[in-house]
């Protein structure tokens, strides 16, 4: 099998190195016709002090002066276009992850994600997982989540990683062999409880996660189909249970989830996809505050339990208990840290949070997207336009360097 990384890298090369050649030679030109434009300026002031040539100059000087500038501002927003429509086509897939739908084990696809084109490039593993696959290497991005004895977490694919770096490539370890995965090496779980409510399962627990690869020190973070890209984290992954199947050798895939890994302690929370909620209740915008708001649980450390549970309120709405008014608590979680943990639920007591081990993620890239834009928002408000147009092209060549700079390189 060809090393994931070096293909990913001649697919990139093959991709990108036409469209930057493309962007280097549109900037050039646009070069080429700001310094012309810039030159015949310089030189017709300099003539108006002689006037024979000045003369001569102001007969031709329209026409000519008028194709220069729209030569510079042709030359300059065809950079934009070009970044612009680069931005559009290299970051979103046609189909999100959490919209796509597949049967175990025959209908699943080598790889889920079949965008590399896209600005994150290719699927970092793969999803047809067996025997051949099986080991500690075994790149399997496709996990389950059937019972206290049977599930998998995500995790790096290389030792002492931070999950903020690598949740985009993180792979299924699982606690039983026979998956075609990572296997949990024995003594790394430490206490687990498995709870099934009428619209999800989940299982809560404490973790030596030094051995499946995430770094001791590490805060953690989360891990669901969605990201900022709709690509899902890790980019590709898939999740499937037999817990609403009625049959154990049945399984359903769990298309909307959450699993947040960190601080020696995990929950990863699946949503029934026939209930009308799935979604709410695995909420994936709530990253930062851990497992105590969007898996609420009672897990002890050094036990491991199967209970039957109720239905938490949706994440990031609490019920005042005085009242059993519900309230948006979209502003405290948006600035909680992974410390506020056990004050968000009633059964949160001894549940863990996580954090965000890193601000440089792989996921991130759109959000990178977003903050650009809205800088060249800010930009062309402070920065006047000339009267004369050069101040223009400029400016729209600025901005089309920008976003070349960064969605093309």
């Amino acid at each position: 099998m060809l090393n994931p990384r070096n293909s990913r890298l001649s697919r990139l090369l093959s991709e990108r190195v036409p469209r930057v050649l493309s962007s280097l030679f549109t900037l050039l030109q646009f070069i080429q016709d700001f310094l012309y434009y810039k030159f015949r300026t310089i030189a017709f002031r300099w003539a108006t002090t002689r006037p024979c040539l000045y003369l001569k100059m102001v007969q031709s000087r329209s026409k000519k002066m008028v194709i220069s500038r729209a030569k510079v501002a042709a030359s300059a927003t065809t950079l934009l276009a070009l970044a612009i429509g680069s931005k559009a086509q290299e970051t979103y897939p046609a189909t999100p992850l959490a919209s796509k739908h597949f049967s175990y084990p025959s209908g699943i696809p080598y790889q889920v994600d079949s965008d590399p084109q896209l600005i994150r490039g290719s699927q970092y593993g793969y999803n047809i997982c067996n025997s051949t696959t099986e080991g500690q290497d075994s790149l399997c991005q496709t996990a389950f989540i059937n019972y206290l004895d049977d599930f998998c977490l995500w995790g790096p694919p290389d030792p002492n990683s931070l999950i903020g770096d690598t949740e985009g490539e993180s792979v299924a370890w699982c606690t039983k062999p026979g998956r075609g995965t990572r296997v949990i090496p024995p003594g790394a779980l430490q206490g687990v409880q498995y709870m099934r409510t009428p619209d999800y399962v989940q299982v809560v627990g404490y973790i030596d996660q030094s051995l499946i690869n995430i770094a001791p020190e590490d805060y953690g973070g989360e891990m669901d189909p969605h990201g900022a890209d709709l690509r899902g984290n890790p980019l590709g992954g898939i999740v499937f249970s037999n817990a609403w199947s009625g049959d154990n050798n049945t399984y359903v895939q769990a298309v909307e989830w959450h699993n947040f890994m960190g601080s020696n302690s995990f929950c990863f929370k699946i949503c029934d996809p026939s209930g009308p909620n799935a979604a709410h209740y695995c909420e994936h915008v709530y990253d930062r505050i851990g497992c105590a708001y969007n898996a609420p649980h009672n897990a002890p450390n050094n036990t491991f339990q199967a209970c039957k549970g109720d239905n938490q309120d949706f994440p990031g709405v609490y019920t005042d208990p005085a009242d059993g008014q519900d309230t948006s608590q979209f502003g405290i979680v948006a600035t909680a840290t992974s410390g506020a943990g056990a004050s968000g639920s009633a059964a949160a007591s001894g549940s863990s949070g996580s954090g965000t081990g890193s601000a440089s993620t792989r996921a991130g890239s759109a959000a990178a997207a977003g903050s650009t834009d809205e800088a060249s928002k800010a930009l062309s408000r402070n920065i006047g336009l000339g009267q004369d147009g050069t101040s223009a092209g400029m400016m729209i060549g600025f901005v089309g360097l920008l976003f070349a700079g960064v969605f093309l390189l």
